[in-house]
């Protein structure tokens, strides 16, 4: 008699599934990202973030970690630079930009982000878009325009590019190279790839909030502060990268990346059920373009 398998098991065999929580809780770090923006220091954050999800993750991963470290061994170097750029530089150049530019500006250039997948993909494993890949990615974006511009092109004339602006530009083409990267990592358990890449990725991040620390004052630990950090370690980081890994592993980087247009419908629309926004028919015109091209674009096809 056949067992039937664990539900967990069915859920790591869902690309579409874990691709679109993994942009929900991203979508949520965002907001948390901005509101913690005036409270904690971005290299502090970052730190304690992936120190904390390193803590919770390590006691299940210790013993795949010890089956797995000769692979680890072997594929030091890559290994490193997949958790400094995945972890430390994405991440803390994420927070430091919420501190100058606007919400509208990074949900603005979240859109592009899969563009930069699509150029490391060609330069690092010389893969390219597909004619449906290309277009799943165009439509997706028309429809995170639209719903950023409140259907009113005249709005682009406000826009004001700044530093923030271009830290998450900087932050968005080096997770485009995480993403591609990942489809070369070594063969191992999820959790053994997780816990070194969150605790290598925060030791690194030592030498600058050393430095931070001595510029700017230690946050301050009330409950706002608490919750912020438990969210943060848990949803985006330990669970959107169990998921994110997992879903690019199953479909690739060019086929996983259009979900990044998922991250502001689904900003958009806990801002409408949390901050009481109001819908209007642009969000139903934006998230209709943008789920459309996510389907477009994810689907797989005799060229992918």
């Amino acid at each position: 008699m056949t067992r039937a398998p664990h539900p967990f098991a069915r859920l790591a065999d869902q690309p579409y599934l874990l691709l679109s929580l993994t942009s929900l809780f991203w979508a949520g770090n965002s907001i948390v990202g901005r509101a913690a923006a005036g409270h904690f220091p971005p290299v502090t954050l970052s730190f304690l973030r992936w120190a904390c999800a390193f803590a919770i993750v390590l006691p299940f991963a210790a013993r795949h970690l010890i089956a797995d470290w000769g692979v680890i061994r072997r594929h030091l170097g890559l290994m490193i630079v997949l958790s400094i750029a995945g972890i430390s530089i994405f991440n803390t150049l994420q927070y430091t930009a919420l501190q100058y530019t606007t919400a509208i500006n990074v949900l603005l250039l979240q859109s592009t982000a899969p563009l930069f997948v699509a150029i490391w993909a060609l330069i690092v494993l010389g893969i390219r878009l597909t004619l449906m890949q290309a277009l799943g990615i165009m439509t997706s974006m028309l429809g995170v325009v639209v719903i950023i511009l409140h259907g009113d092109i005249a709005q682009l004339a406000a826009i004001d590019l700044n530093r923030g602006d271009l830290m998450f530009f900087g932050a968005l083409a080096v997770f485009g190279l995480y993403t591609a990267l990942t489809q070369r990592r070594p063969p191992m358990h999820a959790l053994s790839f997780l816990a070194f890449s969150f605790g290598c990725g925060a030791l690194f991040l030592i030498p600058l909030l050393v430095w931070e620390l001595t510029a700017r004052p230690a946050p301050a630990i009330d409950l706002a502060n608490v919750a912020s950090l438990a969210y943060v370690v848990i949803f985006p980081s330990i669970l959107a990268y169990l998921c994110y890994n997992r879903g690019v592993r199953l479909i690739g980087a060019n086929r996983s990346a259009p979900f990044f247009h998922l991250i502001p419908v689904f900003g958009s629309a806990m801002a409408i059920l949390f901050l009481g926004e109001r819908p209007h028919l642009y969000h139903t015109v934006g998230y209709a373009l943008v789920l459309t091209g996510v389907i477009i674009a994810a689907r797989k096809t005799a060229a992918a």
